[in-house]
Order: structure tokens, then sequence, then C-alpha cells
């Protein structure tokens, strides 16, 4: 995830926390002054950001030595030390903020979606996220569910064709929207079709759709539709699935849930920065 968008959002944040200096920092503390500083878990969760919390602690300062002593991806139990940094006081307290920010926000979307893709295991249903993500920080946020177990949806509207309500009420026909977006995308590129009633289903399958996306029925309307589509097309819900009720919408010709509450409704993980100063060596 080290790609030049995200020194950009580090740079951003760092600008945004640190523009005019950290004045604290620097007048308790001398340049010469150097400690060691450790990150640990305050809660059972899975690890995720460590090398962009590393990248974020060289974009403060270079001098600052940073190990990773988890990987991301880890279960982890509260206690747990995931990395340890040595250098600069000043700068490592600098860095602080945006470090927890990045790790906080990324490990709470691991987590959240590890706990989800456990909820389906063993059913062969995909649970995949959405578009509904914090602005700039999408790939960040498609890592963090993967990293948890659960799958991507497309990253940008020209990925994939995803033919919504508001498209075929303004093309005034379901068909019609399909006919043109067929004509217009690239060869062998599959058409999605979202449908609300089981009209709305009967109606996609006789334009070909290759994925039919389900939205905000219930249970039972779900069971009623896969039946009706018997295997001609991808089976995808979403709308209205909470995690309670994940099990009951996880049945069989069911192939993938698209879940916004992955990443918009994911609680920041409880994750802390200790220091300690290093001894002066003896003279």
């Amino acid at each position: 995830m080290l790609t030049p968008r995200t020194d950009h959002l580090i740079d951003l944040a760092l600008e945004e926390d640190a523009g005019l200096g950290d004045v604290t920092s620097r007048a308790i503390f001398p340049a010469a002054h150097r400690s060691r500083g450790v990150i640990d878990a305050r809660q059972e969760l899975v690890v995720c950001g460590l090398e962009v919390a590393a990248r974020v602690f060289a974009r403060v300062d270079p001098a600052l030595q940073t190990r990773l002593l988890a990987r991301d991806g880890d279960r982890v139990k509260p206690g747990a030390l995931i990395l340890r940094v040595e250098g600069p006081t000043a700068a490592m307290l600098t860095a602080e903020r945006t470090v927890l920010n990045f790790l906080q926000r990324l490990s709470g979307i691991a987590t959240q979606a590890r706990r989800y893709a456990d909820a389906v295991a063993g059913t062969g249903v995909r649970i995949v996220d959405t578009r509904k993500t914090t602005p700039g920080w999408r790939a960040l946020e498609k890592y963090a569910v993967r990293t948890g177990g659960c799958g991507n949806h497309r990253s940008s509207l020209g990925e994939h064709v995803l033919i919504k309500d508001n498209h075929i009420a303004a093309a005034r026909s379901l068909a019609r929207a399909v006919a043109l977006c067929r004509a217009a995308a690239p060869h062998g590129a599959k058409i999605e079709v979202e449908a609300k009633t089981l009209a709305e289903v009967k109606e996609a399958l006789r334009a070909r759709a290759e994925i039919i996306l389900l939205d905000n029925m219930t249970p039972d309307q779900v069971r009623a539709a896969v039946k009706v589509i018997a295997g001609r097309a991808v089976v995808e819900i979403s709308g209205g699935v909470k995690f309670d009720t994940l099990r009951a919408y996880a049945q069989p010709g069911v192939d993938v849930i698209s879940i916004g509450a992955l990443t918009h409704s994911a609680v920041a993980a409880d994750l802390s920065l200790d220091v300690q100063p290093l001894r002066r060596p003896a003279r």
C-alpha cells in the first residue's frame, strides 16, 4: 500500500496536524533527546496499516527507526505489541496522532471485516465492500477489508458496469439501459443490474444480465428470486443486511453480499503509543 497516493495522503494528514510544527514537543525536548516507543493493542483486533504507520514516522523524521512486531492480518489479543519505534522524542510525538489515526482506522475496518467473514464461513457466500468509503482513503480502506478476510467490489465507476435504479429511471427502461451499456462496454465485460422486485429480476434475465443485484429484499424475497434466477446469473445481495441477519441472507444460490458497513460503520480500533526516554550512555 506504499504508493505515491498513500504518501500524498500521509503528507496531507501531517500538514493538517503539524503544518505549523509541534510547539509542545519542541519546547520540552531538545533535538538530541531520544526515546523508545511501542504501539500496543488495547483490545482484540486484526492488525492493519503497519507499513503505513512506519512510513508516517519516516516522513516526520528519517531518524525514527521502526520495527514491525506483527503483520497485517494478524489477530492479536489486548496487550500485544505490534510496532516499536526509536529516535528523536520530539519527532516521535509529532508523528503519534497521525500514526495512530491510520492504524486505528485501518485496523478497525480489518477487524470488522474479519467478523463478517467469520459469520458466513462455510456457506460459500462471499462478503464484499462498496464504494461507501472515506474520500481519498478508498484504496487503503479496501486493502483493510481484504486484510480482514472479505473481498472488494468495484473501486471506481470505471471498473464495472452496474445499472442501478436511478440509471433505469432516467433511461426509462431496464432493457434499454442494459442494451446501451452492452454496446458501449469493453468486449467481455459483464453487466450487473439492480433489481428491487421479482418483476425486475425477470426483466434483467430477459436482458441477459450476467449479475443481478437483489436490492433491499427480505430473506424470503431473496429465496424466491434465487429460484427464479435458477443459476442463470450471479446473485448479489445489497441493502438492508445487518450483521444479525447475515446468516439468513447467506442462503444457497446467493453468491455475493455487498455491505457498506464494512467501511462506513467500522469503529476505530483501540491502539496506543507508549513512550519511554532512552537512558543516556555513561560518560
